[in-house]
């Protein structure tokens, strides 16, 4: 890969895994926009493997407590944390089926070449993003949860397999839909990614792997950069959400639609808008 195109791609997958805008979506659309040649799935695999490293350094001091809440559990001793790690394994559960069953159907093949899907998750998912931050209450906090609201932000997750939905959107977005403050909606979306995107980055790179290809220098170096616009990403973002709304990303999503849709119908060749 050309460097300018490692430097988007990380910039990309680095700022829009965490915000709720799609990381997914935006990755489908860079060749398309740009004309480049596909970066191809194993490259989307990578740089998802730098925003799975960045969650687990921010939150470090939740992520050891969750491994010593699960030692607990299979002592019989059960804690707050262990409870909260019993939650995001419910909660990863519907994304894992949902996930292989498209696998499995090549859903991802599909999709990676139409652009009118992101941009009508955009439009569609930013609406409630809105809806849901603007009426949703703020009464409950991350200790409040229990398998019942876990489930439903899982279920959700798995809805984000789409492009253009947005992980981190629509589990925020399920979260305020159900009353949760909206930094403990950012904090438990975040954790709630920690295995799903592990698990997919897993299972993708052992196919890889088994199929013969190689992970190449680009790809190694891609992810590195992913890392470090991931973590700085996290930090400012888990600092907005104690002052602000969700609405700047909600107006994001809805204008990124509309003008896709805009030049998609108007028969204007993508590749060309660069």
């Amino acid at each position: 890969m050309l460097i300018l195109q490692i430097v988007v791609l990380a910039l990309i997958q680095g700022i829009t895994e965490f915000l709720p805008i799609s990381s997914s979506g935006h990755l489908l659309l860079v060749p398309v926009i740009t004309g480049w040649p596909d970066q191809g799935i194993l490259t989307d695999v990578m740089v998802h493997m730098g925003s799975f490293l960045a969650v687990v350094v921010y939150f470090w001091r939740d992520c050891v407590n969750l491994v010593l809440g699960t030692f607990d559990l299979l002592r019989g001793r059960v804690t707050a944390w262990g409870k909260l790690a019993m939650l995001l394994i419910l909660g990863t559960i519907p994304a894992v089926v949902v996930g292989l069953v498209l696998d499995k159907l090549g859903f991802m093949e599909i999709v990676r070449h139409m652009p009118e899907v992101v941009a009508w998750n955009a439009i569609i998912f930013g609406t409630l993003l809105y809806l849901c931050d603007r009426f949703g209450l703020s009464a409950r906090r991350m200790s409040d949860m229990t398998w019942a609201p876990a489930l439903i932000i899982g279920l959700a997750q798995a809805v984000a397999i789409i492009p253009g939905v947005s992980r981190s959107g629509i589990t925020m977005t399920a979260a305020r839909a159900l009353g949760f403050e909206r930094p403990e909606s950012a904090r438990f979306a975040f954790l709630l990614g920690i295995p799903a995107i592990a698990g997919a980055g897993i299972l993708k790179l052992g196919e890889a792997v088994h199929a013969g290809d190689t992970i190449s220098f680009g790809m190694v170096l891609t992810a590195i950069l992913t890392f470090f616009v991931a973590l700085g990403t996290i930090t400012v973002l888990m600092k907005l959400v104690k002052y602000m709304s969700f609405l700047p990303f909600a107006i994001y999503r809805v204008a990124l639609g509309v003008i896709l849709l805009v030049v998609i119908y108007s028969g204007i060749p993508l590749g060309a808008v660069n």
